[in-house]
């Protein structure tokens, strides 16, 4: 099996319920994944926020470059 570097552009719209618009933005880098919702209940109910939905609005792959590997 051959091995690859992929670049990967993702782009999302996430709806969230935060205190303010810093936290809404912090909140939603930090606790999203791949199209998913990776914050806990404790997160959700110690900094207050809810992410209702993560709509996947772009996902490309725009290159693979193949990497050698010694044995």
């Amino acid at each position: 099996m051959k091995t690859y570097d992929v670049v990967i552009t993702k782009s999302y719209i996430i709806r969230i319920k935060a205190e303010d618009k810093i936290k809404a933005k912090e909140y939603s880098a930090f606790f999203t994944g791949d199209i998913t919702d990776i914050s806990t209940n404790y997160d959700k109910n110690n900094n207050n926020f809810i992410i209702e939905n993560i709509d996947c609005k772009i996902n490309e792959a725009y290159e693979a470059v193949e990497i050698y590997e010694e044995d």
